[in-house]
């Protein structure tokens, strides 16, 4: 009995290294995960700060050799002249009309989708349609500019008299095209947390399914669907590849979407191929003009976020 007594003090006594050894390892876990997740935060910030600082810094320099007055006022954009001209309206400009032309297209259809997935879908075509709709986002931005150039203008130089080989419709279209499931998928997400509860109450009230949609679900769901559109914008306004590759490198400053034009994000890619050498003037407006992209697209989520609290219904 007693050789019993021991083995079985032994056996315990193991579970309890066992254990405190098991405890020791959890704790370790425990205290590491949340300095290695403070650190990933730290990595984030600094990484944001380092591009702006160096947006800042870059462009500061270039308003020492160009006046920010001439860069705000100024109507031509000619950094590769003899004498350069450094007015960003034409940039501004191209960005947005390519940007309206992708809003017009977008915000309809992607609208509509949301509102057939959200309301009139079964759950196995909502399955079906919703995963083939994200797809397209994730499409490579340059197959999207060849299929503008190669695909779209052709058809649309049939239909459009006058329209170049380069112009602003194009790209704007294919534009829409892409930001269309960001506006759906985050559109639907907002139409679909609508509680139940408010359907069906109207419904009982002899509300039709598309009364109910219209009256009930749109307004409940408009903080999120408004957020959506302006999101979609700011990426629309920051695309790069596919008016790069279908919208020319013409900056004028005028409303004409049939003839080339360049965006923003089209020149810096211009430049940044190698057409100016490491700290002329033409350099350094690349980072001028890339601070104002950043400042455009830096309102546009600040708007997004601000709807998205202003008009938010908590249910």
């Amino acid at each position: 009995m007693a050789l019993k007594k021991d083995e079985q003090k032994i056996s315990i006594q193991s579970m309890i290294d066992e254990n405190k050894q098991r405890k020791s390892g959890h704790m370790f876990i425990e205290k590491l995960m949340p300095i290695l997740l403070l650190l990933t935060a730290i990595v984030s910030v600094l990484t944001t700060l380092g591009i702006v600082f160096t947006l800042i810094f870059e462009t500061f320099m270039f308003f020492d050799r160009v006046s920010i007055v001439e860069f705000l006022t100024a109507k031509s954009w000619y950094p590769f002249s003899q004498e350069g001209s450094y007015g960003i309206m034409p940039l501004i400009s191209g960005t947005l009309r390519v940007s309206l032309i992708a809003v017009i297209v977008a915000v309809p259809i992607g609208l509509a989708s949301a509102i057939y997935l959200s309301e009139y879908a079964s759950d196995k075509t909502r399955r079906l349609i919703k995963p083939i709709l994200e797809v397209l986002a994730g499409i490579p931005t340059i197959v999207y500019g060849f299929f503008a150039l190669t695909f779209v203008t052709p058809i649309l130089r049939e239909i459009v008299p006058g329209l170049e080989i380069f112009n602003a419709l194009s790209p704007g279209i294919v534009i829409g095209i892409m930001i269309t499931p960001m506006i759906a998928s985050l559109s639907e997400d907002a139409m679909s947390a609508v509680p139940n509860s408010m359907r069906e109450g109207a419904l009982a009230l002899g509300a039709t399914k598309f009364e109910v949609t219209m009256k009930v679900i749109l307004p409940a769901a408009l903080s999120g669907i408004v957020a959506s559109i302006v999101l979609a914008i700011s990426r629309a306004i920051g695309e790069t590849m596919i008016v790069a590759v279908a919208g020319g490198s013409t900056p004028n400053l005028d409303w004409s979407v049939t003839g080339s034009i360049q965006t923003m994000t089209a020149y810096i890619v211009q430049v940044s191929t190698g057409d100016a050498g490491y700290g002329t003037t033409i350099y350094y407006s690349i980072y001028a003009v890339g601070m104002t992209l950043f400042l455009f697209t830096l309102v546009m989520n600040m708007l997004a976020q601000y709807i998205s609290r202003r008009f938010r219904e908590e249910y």
